[in-house]
């Protein structure tokens, strides 16, 4: 055969140096983008069990709720009639703290939202993704208490994400709710889950409550 039509050579001398070229500019910078693009995109990175981001102000749940027995419902103030649990405003940390550690470096960026008007930017900890639809209130109304989702956050310096909330944690309450579920009432009382898990009995509930049946079906939490 003629090595006219295969010569020994195929590529030119210059290819040698296009390779690491190509890749260290071209290759490396894409597969870097993907690999950060599924780290951040492929895992669960806002909805891990222990999460608990830094905050512009370190408030101590443990402090507020636990020590003080402040009400959930004082600061989070829409938690029974909205799908959603309010951020409290500067104005509801002001009702206290006009009066109350008027000096602390902790308290600053919350004196400087007070003065400008611009909001302390909170970061969320409980973050359900979009295609999720969640109603704060129907459950609170329904008897499930605070800590069935959130935990002991009485007893949180740091506020942790306690549960998955995946889809599976969900309907597996949704299936047999009857754990989870006591007076109204007592949404914001702690401690009362585990008590009932202890000595294995329910929780107080009005003698005239209705059992509710949460629903099983997609449309349920996917609208």
């Amino acid at each position: 055969m003629s090595r006219t039509l295969f010569p020994r050579f195929f590529f030119p001398k210059w290819a040698n140096k296009a390779l690491p070229f190509g890749f260290f500019f071209g290759l490396g910078p894409l597969g870097t983008a993907l690999i950060a693009g599924f780290w951040y995109y492929g895992t669960d990175k806002h909805l891990s069990v222990g999460y608990a981001p830094q905050q512009p102000v370190p408030y101590s749940h443990k402090l507020h709720a636990g020590d003080l027995g402040m009400d959930c419902r004082y600061c989070h103030s829409t938690v029974e009639g909205a799908a959603y649990a309010a951020i409290p405003p500067t104005q509801t940390c002001m009702n206290c703290h006009s009066k109350v550690k008027t000096d602390s470096a902790a308290l600053e960026p919350v004196r400087e939202s007070w003065a400008t008007g611009k909001p302390v930017e909170w970061t969320k900890v409980h973050n359900l993704p979009d295609y999720v639809y969640f109603d704060h209130s129907a459950h609170l109304n329904a008897g499930v208490g605070c800590e069935s989702c959130h935990g002991r956050v009485d007893q949180m310096q740091v506020v942790t994400q306690h549960e998955p909330l995946s889809m599976g944690w969900c309907l597996d309450c949704h299936r047999n709710p009857s754990e989870h579920l006591r007076d109204p009432k007592m949404v914001t009382q702690m401690g009362m889950l585990e008590e009932s898990r202890k000595t294995n009995q329910a929780m107080p509930r009005p003698a005239d409550a209705h059992n509710p049946v949460p629903p099983l079906h997609c449309s349920g939490c996917h609208r």
